[in-house]
């Protein structure tokens, strides 16, 4: 499987998924220390994956979408943005608004 191919899997098959620096548990950078303290105040399931593991992931993630910066945030296969977009969209309350909208399973827990 190459590694765009991956990535496509991933964000087809997860209703919320976040491309970060670290974990859903110990992120290692602000912006997704930032994504990973909203998702889990607004409890969605979420699956967290490390773009720090794999320097070909890294590349990949930012080729998928011609977006040059980490954290990406994909809810039902359709990518949202990064950090900044999220932030803005978590305290307008839009972004509560969307992921139930799209049926995103609420009162989770994030998975690595």
């Amino acid at each position: 499987m190459s590694m765009q191919d991956f990535i496509k899997n991933e964000v087809e098959n997860n209703d919320l998924v976040v491309f970060m620096k670290g974990t859903p548990q110990f992120p290692q950078c602000g912006f997704s220390g930032q994504v990973a303290q909203i998702f889990d105040y607004l409890g969605p399931d979420w699956k967290g994956i490390n773009v720090l593991a794999d320097d070909d992931l890294r590349q990949g993630v930012k080729d998928y979408t011609n977006w040059p910066t980490v954290p990406q945030i994909y809810v039902k296969g359709e990518f949202i943005g990064g950090c900044d977009i999220v932030r803005e969209m978590f305290q307008s309350g839009e972004l509560k608004t969307l992921l139930e909208e799209k049926g995103v399973v609420m009162q989770g827990k994030a998975t690595a």
